[in-house]
């Protein structure tokens, strides 16, 4: 359940992504409606399967790396919706990297920051890497392997179930559940793809 201020947070945070947009190019999605459909609640449908894990490690100072976060989807929404969580939005575009470091600014969220970087270069540990609408999910765990630690996880937000990537990830990677996500509005299919180091 989300509090007031973070509600207010995740619409102040839409409106930054309308203001920024017209210079930086953050989403091709232009229309208000659509953009609290098709970013805001659909980045919102992983939060409560992602604090399940964290509930599920104990303890607080858990780290997430977003992978290829753009205007920071689904890091931000993270970010605001568990405060305990440090998140790293990483991305290879300076001016979304620089955008979402201006959010965690504003928005006065000190867990949260944009990192300007490939991530192949990243070093860890995290304790969960996510990635929504990032690359091919061999490609995600390769790019992403060196940032993961002890007991680490990979998050890759899908939208119908990727029957052909999951056939082509290495041996060394195991995924250890497919979770559908229901996103309220949307009548599309939303899944999880939950996966460790074998």
């Amino acid at each position: 359940m989300l509090s007031d201020g973070q509600v207010g947070h995740l619409l102040d945070y839409m409106a930054l992504i309308q203001k920024w947009n017209k210079v930086y190019n953050l989403t091709s999605v232009r229309d208000p409606a659509e953009m609290l459909n098709l970013h805001l609640l659909d980045s919102l449908a992983a939060v409560p399967p992602l604090q399940r894990h964290l509930a599920s490690l104990g303890g607080a100072g858990r780290r997430l790396l977003d992978v290829g976060s753009g205007g920071g989807l689904p890091g931000v929404v993270f970010a605001i919706c568990c405060p305990e969580l440090a998140v790293s939005c990483v991305d290879t575009v300076a001016k979304k990297a620089a955008f979402v470091q201006q959010v965690a600014v504003e928005l006065k969220l000190p867990n949260l920051r944009g990192v300007h970087a490939r991530v192949e270069n990243l070093t860890g540990p995290f304790d969960v890497i996510s990635c929504r609408a990032f690359a091919s999910l061999p490609d995600f765990v390769t790019w992403s392997r060196a940032a993961m630690g002890e007991g680490s996880v990979w998050l890759a937000m899908k939208a119908k179930h990727p029957t052909e990537e999951l056939a082509a990830l290495p041996a060394d990677v195991a995924v250890f559940h497919v979770e559908q996500l229901q996103v309220p509005t949307l009548d599309v299919e939303r899944c999880i793809i939950w996966m460790k180091p074998a």
